[in-house]
């Protein structure tokens, strides 16, 4: 089977994060048993009673138990759901040159070129300690990768996550954090509004001191980042219940990406810090901030062995880039990581979702080449 035809496989199977990832794992495994790799299952229940899977694979004469290793690729299994209108997501076909679908480039497209990698060197020897990771629920907040941390399943020197980057050696990433802010007042008729408390008012007032905040951000720098510094985004928020009520409360949600080198708790800590200077001057204020997700930036030298291997290997330079991934959870525990795979993340999550075949088939002759350097 070529990488195409495994990609629409793939495709055809409904993988969001809502349902289980066995499918795909099962389709993977078969994979992998054909090549005489071993696999290990790690097998959980979400919070909404469903099972999810991480998938470990070894190739001939080594193990997958064995949790400290030279190179693995990750791979997630999950995607996002569908638009309504979008009624071909699971229905690949090519066109100019691309494979349209849902996860085709993010992140099917990697995955089948890990797919036909292993298959193509079925007959080979490897020198290095060798593994290749699927994940579940990366979309929504990197679950699958954290319980491999927590339990201890792998320890890579070199870390090669998958994700649509153009072929370009992705050496280094802004971190993704998320948190809530809740603000409390007291309900009242609007008509008599000292008889209660605003929490609109009260989040209007914390919005802008953190609009302050993200601006003094602002000022750092880091060179491979556009925008090159922390950036903070306050994306929904909800109160009250009615126009004619002094609304008693008022939540809004607050994102923050660092740069690497900035510690994640920067934001929480400056929001407490905002939340207590507001108790101090009004005593009757109330707030709270909750870390919902806290991931870290990483970098990696633009000098290690594995960018240059794949700067090498495709002719592309190394870049860096703005969305989050799996990258982050691994990014104090291997030696170097690097997000790599053929595709544009711009194209992803909508009906335009593609990846050109000439990056599946050269990301596939880079991965099998990186297996047995």
């Amino acid at each position: 089977m070529t990488v195409v035809d495994i990609l629409h496989d793939l495709i055809r199977i409904p993988s969001v994060s809502s349902v289980s990832n066995r499918s795909v794992i099962e389709y993977s495994q078969l994979v992998f048993h054909r090549a005489n790799w071993k696999t290990a299952l790690m097998s959980s229940v979400d919070a909404h009673g469903i099972e999810k899977l991480n998938l470990i694979a070894a190739p001939p004469g080594q193990t997958p138990d064995e949790a400290a290793v030279d190179l693995a690729f990750l791979c997630h299994t999950d995607t996002v759901p569908p638009s309504a209108d979008w009624t071909a997501a699971l229905k690949p076909f090519v066109g100019a040159g691309n494979v349209y679908g849902c996860g085709a480039c993010d992140v099917k497209g990697f995955l089948a070129c890990l797919l036909t990698a292993v298959n193509d060197t079925q007959h080979v020897t490897f020198s290095k300690k060798l593994r290749i990771i699927l994940t579940a629920d990366e979309e929504i907040g990197c679950l699958g990768s954290h319980r491999l941390l927590a339990e201890g399943k792998l320890r890579p020197r070199s870390l090669v996550v998958g994700e649509p980057t153009s072929l370009h050696a992705a050496r280094a990433g802004k971190g993704y954090c998320l948190g809530e802010v809740v603000i409390l007042g007291a309900e009242a008729h609007s008509a008599h509004p000292r008889q209660g408390r605003s929490a609109i008012y009260g989040a209007a007032r914390v919005i802008l001191a953190v609009e302050r905040f993200a601006e003094q951000l602002g000022q750092e720098s880091n060179a491979l980042f556009e925008p090159p510094y922390t950036t903070i985004n306050i994306g929904t928020i909800s109160g009250g219940t009615a126009k004619n009520v002094v609304p008693a409360e008022c939540r809004f949600l607050v994102e923050w990406r660092p740069i690497p080198g900035r510690a994640a708790s920067e934001v929480p800590d400056q929001l407490g810090q905002i939340l207590e200077e507001m108790k101090q001057s009004d005593s009757a204020f109330r707030g709270e901030f909750r870390v919902l997700r806290q991931q870290h930036g990483f970098e990696t030298p633009c000098d290690s062995e594995l960018v240059r291997s794949i700067q090498q290997l495709t002719g592309r330079a190394s870049i860096a880039i703005p969305f989050g991934s799996e990258a982050s959870v691994f990014a104090t525990l291997a030696e170097e990581i690097v997000v790599f795979g053929p595709g544009d993340m711009r194209t992803a999550h909508s009906p335009r979702e593609c990846v050109p075949i000439f990056e599946l088939e050269e990301a596939v002759r880079c991965v099998k080449s990186l297996m047995q350097g």
